[in-house]
C-alpha cells in the first residue's frame, strides 16, 4: 500500500512551455544542492537553456548532480559533458554500456524524470530535457505533463534521488560529494493536498506503480480517464479495466493516434477489440505526439509521472509517479484531458473497428506477436502475461 502524505502543494504543469520556465527559475534560486534525473537530454535550444542554468548554479557553489540514462541520452556530445564537468557539475550515466543484445539487465533503463532543488521544490513527470517541437512533421507541441511538489512529500523524492545517486556513484567508483548527511527530512506543510511518491525499481518496488493503478481502478465507481503514450498492458491490467466498465464505470483511454514507433503502435492496437467490446472508450490523439502518462479516477485520485502502461515501464525501467488524492488537482487534470479528448483526438468507434481491413488486423497481431517474442528473448514474456 502506498502512503499518502498530507500537507502538500502540487502544481500541474502542461508541456515544456510551462515546465521548463518553472524548472529554470527553481535552478536559478538554488543555493545548496540540485538533483536532476532524465531519460533524454538533447543539446537543442531547451537542453542548452537548462544546461546554462545548471552551470550558473554550479559556478556559484551549488552542488549539481545530473544523472542521465546511458541509452536515452546517448546523443549528448561528450564535449558538452566535459564542459558541464569543467563548470563544476557532477554528471553520471545510468548503465552507460549500451548494446542492442536482448539481455535483461541492459534493458533496465532510467526512465524517470525528477528534479529536486534545495529540498524546497521538486518536479516529477514525463517531460524529458528536449524541445517540445523536436518531432518530425509536428506543428503543435508534444503533449505531456509534470507536477511541481512543495511540502512534506518532497522529503521522499529527495531521499530517492539521493540514494540512487549514491549507489551509482559507488558502483562507478566516482567520488560522492554532498553538503548534507543522508537523513530523513521533516518538512513543513505547504498546502492541504495528500499525495504519495510512487516509484518502480528492480529490487523492492517492482510493482508499486502498477499496483497503485490497479487499486484505484478496482475502487472506481464513476469514471476512469487514462492518457498514456505507450499503452500495452498485461492481462491483469486489461481485466481490471474491463471489469470496471462492466460494473458501469465510464472508462476513457486517450492513446497515441499518430504512428511514432511502428511496432508498439500496432501491437497496442491488437488489444483494442476486447476493450471496445467491453464498452471502453478509446480516443486516438492526433493533434500532436502524445507523451503523457497521467490518469484521473472518480474526480479525486490522480497521477502524473514517467511510467507508461507497457512492459518497458512496468517491468524494466526505473520510473516515478506522484499520486494525489485531491479533488481540486484532479479537476484541473481532468479538464485538461477532456479538452484534449474533444479538440485533439478522434474516437475509435467499435462498429468501424470491426470493419477495418484485413491487412491492418494482420499488422496489429503480427506486431503484438513480435513484441511477445522479443520479451521472451529478454526473459519477460511470462511476467508480462501474468501482469
Amino acid at each position: 500500500m502506498m502512503e499518502l502524505i498530507p500537507g502538500n502543494r502540487l502544481t500541474l504543469l502542461k508541456n515544456g512551455a510551462e515546465y521548463f520556465p518553472a524548472l529554470e527559475s527553481a535552478i536559478d534560486r538554488a543555493r545548496r544542492e540540485i538533483f536532476l534525473e532524465t531519460y533524454i537530454y538533447e543539446y537543442d535550444a531547451t537542453g542548452r537553456r537548462i544546461s546554462a542554468a545548471l552551470e550558473r548554479a554550479a559556478r556559484r557553489g551549488v552542488t549539481v548532480h545530473l544523472l542521465l540514462d546511458g541509452f536515452g541520452a546517448r546523443t549528448l556530445p561528450e564535449m558538452v559533458v566535459e564542459e558541464m564537468r569543467a563548470a563544476g557539475m557532477q554528471v553520471m550515466f545510468y548503465r552507460p554500456d549500451v548494446t542492442f543484445r536482448f539481455k535483461r539487465h541492459r534493458l533496465r533503463r532510467l526512465h524517470r524524470k525528477i528534479a529536486v532543488i534545495d529540498t524546497k521544490i521538486a518536479f516529477v513527470g514525463g517531460i524529458n530535457i528536449i524541445d517540445d517541437m523536436d518531432t518530425p512533421n509536428q506543428v503543435p507541441p508534444r503533449f505531456d505533463y509534470a507536477v511541481a511538489v512543495e511540502g512534506p512529500l518532497l522529503g521522499e523524492i529527495h531521499q530517492s534521488a539521493r540514494r540512487l545517486w549514491r549507489m551509482l556513484s559507488w558502483l562507478q567508483f566516482r567520488r560522492y560529494r554532498s553538503r548534507k548527511k543522508n537523513k530523513s527530512l521533516h518538512l513543513a506543510p505547504r498546502g492541504s493536498m495528500a499525495a504519495a511518491f510512487v516509484r518502480r525499481d528492480n529490487i523492492r518496488r517492482r510493482h508499486d506503480i502498477e499496483n497503485a493503478y490497479l487499486e484505484a481502478i478496482a475502487s472506481a465507481r464513476k469514471e476512469i480517464i487514462i492518457a498514456n503514450a505507450y499503452f500495452l498492458p498485461g492481462r491483469h491490467f486489461r481485466q481490471a479495466l474491463i471489469a470496471a466498465a462492466e460494473r458501469g464505470v465510464r472508462v476513457v483511454l486517450l492513446l497515441q493516434g499518430r504512428v511514432e514507433y511502428f511496432l508498439l503502435h500496432y501491437a497496442s492496437r491488437a488489444l483494442y477489440g476486447a476493450l471496445l467490446e467491453a464498452g471502453i472508450e478509446i480516443y486516438g490523439y492526433h493533434r500532436s505526439f502524445l507523451h503523457a502518462k497521467v490518469a484521473v479516477i472518480d474526480g479525486l485520485w490522480a497521477t502524473v509521472g514517467s511510467s507508461n502502461i507497457d512492459p518497458f515501464s512496468l517491468m524494466m525501467a526505473r520510473e516515478a509517479n506522484v499520486v494525489a488524492l485531491d479533488a481540486g488537482f484532479a479537476a484541473t487534470l481532468r479538464d485538461s484531458l477532456l479538452e484534449a479528448v474533444s479538440e485533439g483526438s478522434q474516437r475509435i468507434a467499435p462498429d468501424r473497428w470491426k470493419l477495418q481491413p484485413l491487412y491492418l488486423r494482420f499488422t496489429a497481431w503480427a506486431s503484438y506477436g513480435l513484441v511477445r517474442f522479443l520479451m521472451g528473448m529478454a526473459g519477460y514474456a511470462r511476467r508480462y502475461e501474468d501482469a
